[in-house]
């Protein structure tokens, strides 16, 4: 065989080899085979049938109130920074005509888009202790219509602050409504042995079609699905998937601890249970979670992230959130 030829087939062998590992390597892609629903006076029938890892069809089909879905989160939109203010400022000065601060007079007025509040009055002492008490009212009176409104203020791990909506409060009070899932989850797979249940919610999450992620820290929440709606309406990005995995197996499991994981345009979970060889997870505030990506369409098995994923983990470009048991989820 002349050099030539030889050159020709050591070439071909290294193309082949390197096609190879990137076949190996290359993640499978969840495929939601069909999905069907129908809704009722009361009542929403939905349907879901998706392959697994193991490229086995699985399939459920479950009831929920059309007050869950449609209801629950009626009054959840993004967050717009002047009408919070606005509704924020009315809530306060109700509040502060029921205290009515002795002694001095408030006065409201507007400077460069913003309303001041001035106290005025004879006595310093007085005046010093109606600001501070102003002071008490605001803060209260504006963590309440975050709470009310499910938003929250969120820094990303490069410091940066937002509005984003509260995820873990939206994932708690979705829980009851998820329980219908719950007995035909352990049909399918064992309570006893965690890391199947997980798995299967993983690749049922995984297979619903995936929405793009709006930018967290400036969309205000726009585009986000709480959890039934993103059933009701088959896709979801990557905050609504999070939200959904965790509330599911907060359903599932009542008592075990697992964090929220905030990287750059993407989100996943961390889970309070040991890892095997291989696997990833983070030490946060004394806890070791194994990590788990709901997002899809990769099938990624638990303790499996993307390599964009592994890096930001890796570097520490990543904020996590508690999300442990409440008394509501144990009922």
């Amino acid at each position: 065989m002349s050099k030539q030829n030889i050159n020709h087939w050591l070439a071909l062998i290294c193309s082949i080899s390197i096609l190879s590992i990137y076949f190996v390597i290359s993640p499978v892609k969840a495929k939601q085979i069909a999905f069907t629903k129908h809704q009722e006076a009361q009542q929403v029938s939905l349907s879901y049938r998706w392959n697994d890892y193991k490229n086995t069809e699985q399939s459920m089909t479950f009831n929920l109130t059309n007050e869950s879905i449609f209801e629950r989160f009626r009054h959840l939109k993004s967050y717009q920074a002047d009408f919070a203010q606005k509704a924020i400022l009315r809530n306060i000065k109700q509040q502060l005509r029921k205290e009515r601060l002795a002694g001095v007079n408030i006065h409201y007025t507007r400077q460069h888009g913003e309303t001041k509040i001035e106290v005025r009055g004879q006595n310093e002492t007085k005046i010093a202790a109606a600001y501070a008490k102003i002071k008490e009212v605001e803060q209260e009176q504006t963590a309440l219509y975050y709470q009310q409104n499910y938003y929250q203020i969120f820094t990303n791990f490069d410091q940066t602050t937002g509005v984003k909506v509260d995820h873990r409060s939206i994932a708690n009070d979705s829980v009851l409504d998820l329980k219908p899932l719950k007995p035909l989850i352990l049909e399918k797979v064992s309570i006893k042995n965690i890391r199947k249940v997980t798995n299967y919610v993983l690749g049922f999450i995984q297979s619903i079609p995936y929405a793009t992620l709006e930018n967290r820290m400036t969309s205000s929440g726009a585009g986000f699905n709480p959890p039934l709606k993103l059933l009701w309406e088959n896709q979801g990005d990557c905050d609504s998937k999070m939200t959904l995995a965790a509330a599911i197996l907060r359903s599932l499991m009542p008592r075990i601890e697992m964090v929220l994981i905030y990287i750059e345009q993407h989100a996943f979970i961390g889970i309070a249970i040991p890892a095997e060889a291989g696997e990833m997870t983070i030490h946060h505030e004394g806890i070791d979670y194994l990590l788990a990506d709901p997002t899809g369409p990769a099938l990624l098995p638990l303790g499996k992230l993307s390599p964009e994923s592994e890096l930001a983990i890796t570097q520490g470009q990543y904020v996590a959130e508690n999300f442990h048991a409440t008394h509501l989820a144990q009922e």
